[in-house]
């Protein structure tokens, strides 16, 4: 273990007492299924095109797997019993790595842990403004005579989205978001049976199975190699719920254990998300084939069930306002903190100012949070407008961020706090999975970043 000294500003002691933790496994579960089921989930039945009727359903089970085991990994870091300051506990995972190796390594986590958030942020506004735009398409359809309203471009309905955002980015911190991600989880659930339940009608009218063991044929086996990358990429995005693993299991209360606690959640919330993802992703592309498009829910633009499609894109908005807070808190947090850690003395870091209005509660307004959160928003809505390619900017995401957060850091850590020793049994399974991890980490980089090269010149 490095020297608990590195990071003791950013640690606090597990019996202080400065947040009431009142979570269970159950709230756990609903912020991982708002965090894991969104906008990758339209993108699996693009992704198991690609690979084939083999090997797209094996992958989506590969990606669950490895990340229950990080799951796990991380869940044991949460707590570890430092003789120079006591039992503490880690708040974010920026303070687990510090707290197990130190602050130059949670530094280096620091860069990917907000990148990976602030990533999240524009996939998530790229995804919401292609669900409004479905729903603006569709009344188009029914309504051809009124043309004028289908002139909106996504960019606008992503403006939207962002002034949305800028209002719920008020809220506090994470622990007062419980409500928020209930409702989001809710709605994942919604929109994910109904785009299966439309994937299976279209199965069913057709009468027989679209696609293939090797999936999409191609021009080349270049282009192949590409799309399966891509594909990899959208799939290892689907699960993305490491990076704020740390946060959700500091909402535990205890006893039990907060690991023991945050294992059933994972593995609950794996599972059900698993299952929906193989469903949503199998009968997707047996519905479209070749044609399976990047967001599944696109492909029933033109359904005559048009209601029902325009219910599950409003659900997936919705799902995707909570979803948005839900990787933007930690981030908050972890920016907000480093600046009152700096600046213990400046009024405009530290002072709350409490805004009494008419009928409404008392607002209490910080100015840090107000400008720099509403900053942050507006730069999460301008980079998607510039770059509004969504399966290819989740293999970006995926590609910069897996390996690192989801195999690394979770390895490392564990190595660290267990003492495990060098080439014994657990050691080498451990540097396996990592090595492995690496190189799919790579190439789904790789093949992503091609794909928007790709489509920018195209």
């Amino acid at each position: 273990m490095s020297e608990a000294g590195d990071s003791a500003p950013f640690l606090q002691n597990a019996d202080s007492g400065d947040v009431k933790r009142t979570g269970t496994v159950w709230t756990a579960v609903a912020h991982i299924v708002t965090g894991v089921i969104g906008s990758g989930v339209l993108s699996l039945a693009w992704s198991i095109a690609q690979i084939g009727w083999i090997g797209g359903p094996l992958a989506i089970l590969l990606f669950a797997s490895i990340t229950l085991f990080s799951a796990f990994l991380l869940s044991d870091t949460y707590r570890s019993p430092c003789p120079e300051f006591g039992p503490n506990r880690s708040s974010s995972y920026l303070d687990a790595v510090n707290l197990h190796k130190g602050v130059g390594s949670g530094r280096a986590s620091a860069v990917f842990v907000n990148v990976s958030l602030y990533g999240f942020g524009i996939a998530y506004v790229i995804t919401a403004a292609i669900s409004m735009r479905s729903i603006q398409k569709s009344s188009c359809y029914q309504d051809k005579e009124n043309g004028s309203a289908c002139d909106f471009s996504e960019g606008y309905f992503m403006l939207i989205f962002g002034a949305i955002q800028v209002v719920l980015s008020q809220i506090p911190n994470f622990h007062d978001i419980e409500w928020l991600s209930i409702v989001a989880a809710i709605m994942s659930f919604a929109y994910a049976f109904i785009g299966m339940g439309l994937a299976i009608t279209q199965v069913k009218e057709k009468g027989h199975i679209e696609g293939s063991i090797h999936g999409i044929t191609t021009a080349s086996g270049t282009d192949k190699v590409w799309l399966v990358a891509q594909a990899l990429g959208d799939i290892a995005f689907s699960y993305p719920f490491s990076v704020i693993l740390i946060e959700i299991q500091d909402t535990l209360k205890s006893p039990p254990p907060e690991n023991i606690t945050m294992r059933k959640a994972s593995t609950i919330s794996v599972f059900v998300t698993t299952i929906f993802y193989l469903l949503c992703g199998c009968f997707g592309y047996a519905a479209f084939g070749d044609d399976t498009p990047g967001n599944l829910l696109s492909g029933f633009a033109a359904y005559k069930l048009h209601w029902l499609v325009d219910f599950a894109n409003a659900c997936i908005v919705i799902h995707l306002v909570g979803a948005y807070q839900v990787y933007s808190q930690p981030l908050f947090a972890n920016v907000e903190s480093w600046l009152r850690f700096k600046f213990p003395d400046s009024e405009f870091v530290n002072h709350t100012y409490l805004l009494k209005l008419p009928v409404l509660p008392d607002l209490q307004l910080n100015l840090l949070r107000l400008t720099f959160r509403t900053a942050y928003v507006a730069s999460t809505t301008l980079i998607a407008m510039l770059f509004p390619y969504f399966n290819q900017i989740l293999g970006v995401l995926a590609g910069i961020i897996y390996y690192p957060l989801t195999i690394y850091f979770p390895v490392e850590m564990y190595l660290s706090q267990g003492n495990i020793q060098a080439w014994t049994g657990k050691w080498v399974m451990l540097r396996t999975f990592s090595i492995v991890g690496f190189m799919v980490g790579l190439f789904t980089l790789i093949g992503s970043i091609e794909g928007i090269v790709s489509a920018k010149l195209g």
